[in-house]
């Protein structure tokens, strides 16, 4: 894949705080096969998230449509007398659970990139900058993370047998407030990425379906354009509360819209 020199960025003044952001509902069973149920656990509350079957899906009874089969998924228990993240009394929006539960786990028949296992689950940040190919880009948005207050990123990648290679950062800040304000400074760009990530030099942005919306989720996803090099780069960055998460693939030959889609819809699902 072609990479950018480190010389210039492109254009991040051009922003549409309210084109490329997406709210995303449940309705996304389409593509997820998920949904949301509640349960008590211990002295907090743990929500699942349980798959249907295909067969259960009008028109989804035969041959596959390209997604992954991911466990199924549940949300980590809340510390005793913490609320949820989108709870009225919950004013910064703040994920209480451990962040690190809270990132998807790999789809059945991943080999997982122990590279992203980091420190029990947490990587610095430096792992997470190196996803960007220009170093101006890169020293800017380590200033950014200083100025307001990263906490800790959590990580998981894995490569499933087709050769496609996903990588899952989750960014806490201090409040929802200050996610946010990161996302639209730095991340939402009106039709392309602002930051260009390693190996995709030009990209454009990628609208999901609008059945695909989670609630409380704002998304940017951005595809690189062809003709892209040995591998294409798919990425897509998302805002819930005090989270700031980015979900890369890449993929000799192209990579594949459903198993993209899938992923990023369901990591919206458990931080929503």
């Amino acid at each position: 894949m072609t990479e950018r020199e480190d010389a210039g960025a492109q254009d991040t003044g051009a922003q549409d705080t309210g084109v490329r952001e997406r709210r995303r509902f449940g309705g996304a069973l389409r593509w997820v096969a998920a949904v949301a149920v509640f349960a008590v656990c211990g002295a907090g509350t743990a929500y699942g998230v349980t798959r249907i079957e295909r067969t259960d899906m009008p028109g989804l009874a035969t041959a596959s449509d390209g997604r992954w089969d991911y466990p199924e998924l549940v949300r980590p228990p809340l510390p005793a007398g913490r609320p949820a993240p989108f709870a009225d009394s919950n004013k910064a929006a703040a994920h209480y659970a451990d962040l690190r539960r809270l990132v998807l786990p790999a789809p059945k028949g991943a080999t997982v990139d122990e590279a992203l296992a980091g420190d029990h689950g947490w990587v610095k940040p430096g792992t997470f900058l190196a996803e960007y190919a220009a170093k101006e880009d890169r020293e800017a948005l380590a200033g950014t993370f200083t100025d307001e207050g990263l906490r800790h990123i959590a990580a998981r990648g894995w490569t499933t047998p087709d050769g496609t290679r996903t990588r899952i950062y989750l960014l806490q800040f201090g409040t929802g407030l200050i996610a946010g304000d990161v996302q639209q400074s730095h991340f939402a760009g009106y039709d392309r990425a602002p930051y260009l990530l390693r190996g995709a030099p030009s990209t454009v942005a990628e609208d999901f379906p609008a059945h695909a919306e989670v609630p409380n989720v704002s998304v940017s996803a951005y595809e690189e354009t062809k003709p892209f090099g040995a591998e294409q780069v798919r990425q897509a960055y998302l805002v819930a509360g005090d989270v700031l998460g980015l979900v890369v693939q890449s993929r000799a030959g192209g990579t594949k819209t459903v198993p993209f889609q899938q992923t990023v819809v369901l990591q919206e699902e458990l931080l929503g």
